[in-house]
């Protein structure tokens, strides 16, 4: 494409329509996880935090695509409402690693089966390879823009 030129019509490009699903997605989230009282970014947190307990507000917010700032929000919530724990001091450094609470896992367990079944009507179209396909090509997406000291 020559500078000055358009991506064309915008139902055939790639990044516009990743950015619509993402968009699509995470709407059908928030719907999902409204009468939990949780938002996406305060379930993510949720979510990586049962499969890496003890991450830092920086590596949360790296996982989690939120700004450090905004990671402060979401864990001062989770944290007022009993589903994180952090310590009043950092055993070493100054993290504070945070951890889930058992209300906490108990709420990602109901968090996560309303977003299974968000996940599952968005894949409904879809046969088991090419979802499987699927899952590969935006990981390959992903990687492609994905600067190597990131990785």
């Amino acid at each position: 494409m020559s500078q000055g030129e358009t991506v064309g019509p915008l139902d055939l490009a790639v990044g516009y329509m990743l950015k619509r699903a993402a968009t699509a997605l995470r709407a059908a989230m928030e719907t999902a996880l409204r009468p939990l009282e949780l938002t996406v970014p305060q379930y993510s947190c949720l979510e990586v935090l049962s499969q890496r307990p003890g991450l830092s507000n920086a590596e949360l917010a790296r996982a989690v695509f939120v700004t450090r700032q905004s990671m402060n929000l979401v864990l001062r919530g989770l944290q007022d409402r009993g589903l994180v724990t952090r310590p009043a001091t950092a055993p070493q450094g100054r993290a504070l690693p945070s951890t889930l609470t058992p209300a906490g896992r108990a709420q990602l367990r109901t968090a996560s089966g309303l977003v299974r079944a968000v996940e599952k009507r968005m894949l409904e179209p879809f046969t088991s390879a090419q979802q499987d396909r699927l899952l590969a090509d935006l990981v390959a997406c992903a990687d492609a823009l994905t600067p190597p000291d990131d990785a």
